[in-house]
């Protein structure tokens, strides 16, 4: 009688980024490219709002701009089924994204002027360094805060210059106005607070749910009731229709970013996303600069050169300091 034992099954290699991917997984490289696309797309935003904000107001600009996004999420990527979803992503997730939204929109229209609105565009820019931090104290590597600590520092330094230099910003009349009227700071500091931690950790919650186009009808929500509440009203005459066809595409820009953006944090690299995201207040200027016919400074350049260094601190520390 034989004593040999019957040949055990093979295992089969895990799918996902650890090993073999599925027929129609999406690999993580991929992924990270489509999130990258959202940093290009968010970098229109600024100057396409500014416009739209000319011919219909602040709030009701906003409010219309994400109703047309929503619908237009709703029509070209469904989301699944609600009770797919984990309820503590919906509750947790939904909740940072719409007060986020919601914080950015008071914020800037508590602003009491054009200079308090580039200020507090500069604390809600906080944000991509906020998220490298967390992405470093969440990945359970030794020192890989210490390790992105220092590109941090550099890049926000740079977002600061390229923003605030660009914008002739004197940061003594903007310490004056945090201590005049600390609100709108507070709540750009909170909302961006609040974003960094839907980046980070909002993907582990989800369990491959993506929620963008659910939530983005909660922020229409919002937003209309904080146009209601600030008491704008109506535009005094009727806008012409290029005004209706540019809230159409800065729907679809800001749509499309929130739902890269979303695909990227679920399927790539956060890290990799996180040091990239640093080129969205420069991008923004930049962009901006050329919709609205402005020229760019000195500090603008030096600013993306510190920007440009930061991330290379930041990628140079994932690679070699255990980061990423």
């Amino acid at each position: 009688m034989s004593s040999r034992k019957p040949a055990q099954p093979t295992p089969a290699p895990p799918s996902g980024h650890d090993g073999a991917s599925k027929p129609g997984d999406v690999s993580s490289a991929a992924a990270t490219m489509v999130g990258f696309a959202a940093i290009a797309l968010w970098s229109m935003m600024m100057g396409l709002v500014r416009i739209v904000s000319e011919s219909f107001g602040a709030t009701l600009g906003s409010a219309m701009i994400y109703t047309c996004g929503a619908v237009l999420l709703l029509v070209f990527r469904r989301p699944k089924p609600l009770w797919l979803a984990p309820k503590r992503y919906l509750l947790v997730g939904g909740g940072l994204f719409v007060f986020y939204e919601s914080s950015i929109a008071l914020s800037i229209g508590l602003a009491s002027s054009a200079a308090q609105s580039v200020e507090i565009s500069l604390i809600n820019y906080l944000w991509p360094t906020m998220m490298v931090l967390l992405a470093a104290a969440v990945s359970r590597r030794r020192h890989a805060v210490w390790f992105a600590l220092p590109g941090a520092v550099v890049a926000t330094a740079g977002v600061f210059l390229a923003v605030g230099g660009n914008s002739g910003l004197d940061w003594h009349v903007a310490a004056r106005h945090v201590v005049e009227n600390p609100l709108p700071f507070a709540l750009s500091f909170a909302g961006a607070l609040a974003w960094s931690v839907y980046a980070v950790a909002t993907p582990s919650m989800s369990k491959g749910y993506d929620g963008t186009s659910v939530f983005f009808p909660c922020v229409c929500g919002a937003l209309w009731l904080v146009h209601f509440a600030s008491g704008d009203g109506l535009p005094a005459a009727a806008p012409p229709p290029h005004a209706w066809a540019t809230v159409l595409v800065t729907a679809a820009v800001i749509a499309g970013g929130y739902a890269c953006w979303g695909f990227g944090i679920l399927h790539g690299s956060m890290e990799k996303m996180a040091v990239a995201s640093y080129a969205t207040p420069v991008l923004s200027v930049g962009a901006s600069s050329l919709l609205l016919g402005l020229s760019l400074s000195m500090p603008f350049w030096i600013g993306t050169l510190l920007v440009a260094a930061g991330s290379l601190l930041n990628w140079f520390g994932n690679r070699f300091g255990g980061v990423g």
